[in-house]
């Protein structure tokens, strides 16, 4: 079977476009406009909650120093301007008072904007799990959109965009425990396998506590185990343990590696065509 590489969904050119037709031919748009910074407003639709203040602390005295080097994008909504990428630049601008910041215009709506918006953030990387779970949420709610389309839009794959949306099924607290990156998207996923809400919230604060690992929350999820850590005992070698976690998080699938004398095997799940090429993005970049 042979899978086609992609890149993610349609991407932010797909989305926006900075070519104008001139004489029947295609020519690059992009033209850097300083604007009143007090003309510029946060968009509504912004994916991101958390900026952390000591990167925004790092970032305002860079610019205090050097300027702002990369432009903000924003749309011209009636005599104001909405972000739709840039708005830790425009912090950082704002807190090393700047009176004005340069900005490249689009002529978007603002459905477009807002999937822009979190596209651009997750290709940053900037989002922690929950951030990008609401951000899914609100883009199917307020525009309609399948988890397909979703899907289709930022690059994931339709069970990624499922998986990520059952996190907002838990606990608020255990919400916010992975929103601070206390638990991970994993110990997240692995901790609605418990039904019982209440021994939910007990093995959330355990894992906290006890640093229990993904595999552990499985096991407690399966009956198999208690939810101690003094009672989890396994004959694995613990780096193998901590491997597996690591690919783990990173595929966002289950990992088991075997070990033997001459040569191990490591066993991969995945859920469908669109997870499988998920997967093969992600080892083939």
């Amino acid at each position: 079977m042979s899978v086609k590489k992609r890149g993610l969904g349609k991407g932010l050119s797909a989305l926006i476009s900075d070519e104008v037709i001139i004489d029947n031919k295609k020519q690059h748009k992009e033209i850097i406009e300083n604007i009143d910074i007090k003309l510029v407003n946060p968009n509504e639709n912004q994916p991101r909650k958390e900026f952390g203040e000591e990167a925004l602390l790092d970032l305002t005295n860079s610019i205090k120093i050097h300027g702002l080097i990369q432009p903000i994008i924003v749309r011209k909504v009636k005599d104001k301007y909405e972000i739709i990428a840039g708005e830790r630049r425009w912090r950082a601008s704002k807190a090393a008072g700047l009176k004005e910041i340069p900005c490249i215009i689009k002529d978007v709506d603002e459905e477009v904007s807002a999937k822009f918006a979190l596209i651009e953030n997750i290709q940053r990387e900037d989002l922690n799990p929950i951030e990008e779970a609401i951000a899914y949420k609100q883009l199917m709610k307020k525009y309609h959109l399948t988890q397909e389309e979703v899907a289709s839009q930022v690059g994931k794959s339709r069970s990624y965009i499922a998986n990520t949306l059952r996190l907002l099924n838990l606990e608020n607290k255990i919400i916010e425990h992975i929103s601070k990156g206390e638990l991970t998207s994993g110990h997240g996923k692995a901790l609605l396998g418990i039904k019982d809400k209440k021994k939910q919230l007990l093995v959330a604060e355990e894992i906290i506590k006890n640093n229990l690992n993904v595999r552990d929350v499985e096991s407690i999820a399966n009956k198999k185990k208690d939810f101690t850590r003094k009672s989890i005992i396994s004959n694995k070698d613990p780096n193998i343990i901590n491997l597996e976690e690591e690919l783990m998080e990173r595929l966002g699938t289950k990992v088991n590696l075997t070990e033997g004398d001459k040569k191990g095997k490591i066993e991969i799940e995945y859920y469908g065509y669109e997870d499988l090429e998920r997967i093969i993005d992600i080892l083939t970049k």
